[in-house]
């Protein structure tokens, strides 16, 4: 019973607040952007799903680059991110 009562109490301060003629305006409005929340909400969750389904493919830019040893000399070749001991520049 409260919640009704509370209900109707809001609805009796909107119709002052607003005025009569103005509430059936404001409730299109309002529907109206919930139809829009509604139909950005359903396609965000579609988008959403439909690249979860796709497999993960890593990409060649993702793995850690490498600086490539002269031929035949493979102790020399270190990744890029490393610093280099000794002589600095």
């Amino acid at each position: 019973m409260g919640r009704i009562l509370a209900f109707l109490v809001i609805i009796l301060m909107a119709a002052v607040f607003f005025g009569g003629k103005r509430l059936p305006d404001l409730a299109r409005a309002v529907g109206r952007s919930l139809r829009i929340l509604k139909s950005e909400t359903t396609a965000l969750r579609e988008e959403f799903e439909k690249e979860a389904k796709q497999p993960v493919e890593p990409s060649p830019a993702d793995s850690a680059p490498t600086i490539k040893a002269a031929p035949g000399d493979a102790s020399t070749a270190r990744p890029a991110t490393e610093q280099r001991t000794g002589r600095t520049r």
